[in-house]
């Protein structure tokens, strides 16, 4: 009988030719993209086997490994073994529901935060978890989901125009912060757009302005929720002493620090701008309210002393002498009518009308 041969394996418990089967239904939206460069020399390509990664752990050069999906656990697990990842921090990359932070460890920093999207037809955010974990030579970025978000890093890359080609992944992972911080900013034009053109209509249409600003108060209370760790992330990666942080780059991490302080600024100005607006709103319905019951009050008055007539000669007494009268029911109506324009007039020269 023949020998069965044993599959050689790695720590994950994978064999080094696992393939990623990108597109197939088990592991849908997962893809593996690998950028390698320095100064001079520039390799991009779409990893199929996880194991094509592994001998860039002992380049020189800077290499940049993003996976897009977090749906294959022994891929992820695969890359955490071979760059010594903690197993912890596998656990934090795998949980979206991480609380933005950062970490530093002998050999690397781990970075966590959220990337946000605001819904063009409803005023909703959607958040991303983005986990970032950089050495002295790699940077793996792990994405919820396919997303092109940088690539405006990658253009800055391929052309080599520049600081990203001559400097470390400590820079580049500035970059990438940077790029997510700036699309904060485009996420808060948006919310002020339609923060104006929900002010300029607040008034006449209250019914759908008050669902509307609901839904803007939601949207701003989840991106302040996303964007306040962050200012403590940076802070804490500017105290982190490493020599995987050079001096070169704090420079820029301080001026990145500014801009999400800048952001929660402006997010907490839109906060109060939308709770003025809810007591604008609760303003303007007491408002129609008062005026509503003003005239249903105008009216009522009116038509007291009316009744009261009325109903002294809708009384079945035998032995009423107006009841005889020839011009009884024209003075009677006469008078009725003299009582409601003198009332009319008289709430008007008080200016209650």
């Amino acid at each position: 009988m023949p020998q069965k041969t044993a599959k050689r394996t790695n720590k994950a418990g994978l064999s080094p030719g696992t393939l990623i089967h990108i597109g197939e239904r088990k592991t849908e939206q997962v893809k593996i993209t690998l950028i390698d460069y320095d100064e001079t020399h520039l390799q991009e390509k779409t990893i199929q086997r996880v194991d094509e990664c592994f001998p860039f752990n002992e380049t020189s050069t800077a290499t940049w490994i993003q996976v897009d999906g977090l749906h294959q656990v022994e891929v992820i697990k695969a890359l955490g073994d071979s760059f010594g990842i903690h197993s912890l921090v596998l656990e934090d990359i795998l949980n979206t529901e991480q609380r933005p932070k950062m970490e530093g460890f002998e050999k690397y920093v781990f970075v966590v935060l959220k990337m946000v999207n605001l819904g063009e037809a409803k005023n909703e955010i959607a958040t991303d978890q983005l986990s970032i974990v950089f050495g002295s030579n790699f940077l793996i970025s792990f994405h919820e989901r396919e997303n092109g978000a940088f690539q405006s890093v990658k253009e800055r890359i391929r052309s080599g125009k520049g600081r990203l080609r001559t400097r470390g992944v400590d820079y580049l992972a500035f970059a990438l912060l940077d790029s997510v911080v700036d699309h904060y900013f485009v996420i808060l034009e948006k919310l002020e757009a339609r923060i104006e053109a929900l002010e300029e209509r607040l008034i006449s249409e209250s019914e759908s302005s008050s669902k509307e600003i609901h839904q803007l108060r939601r949207a701003v209370i989840l991106l302040r929720k996303s964007v306040w760790p962050l200012r403590e992330l940076i802070s804490s990666l500017q105290r982190l002493e490493t020599p995987l942080v050079t001096d070169f780059t704090d420079i820029y991490l301080r001026d990145l620090h500014d801009h999400v302080v800048q952001v929660i600024d402006t997010i907490d100005t839109y906060r109060e701008l939308l709770s003025g607006m809810i007591e604008i709103y609760l303003t303007g319905i007491s408002y129609r309210m008062n005026a509503i019951m003003k005239v249903l009050t105008m009216i009522a008055t009116i038509f007291i002393p009316l009744t009261f007539i009325a109903g002294i000669y809708g009384m079945n007494f035998k032995f009423m002498p107006e009841l005889e009268w020839r011009w009884g029911y024209a003075v009677v109506l006469t008078v009725m009518i003299a009582i409601g324009i003198g009332m009319l007039g008289y709430f008007k020269a008080k200016k209650w009308l």
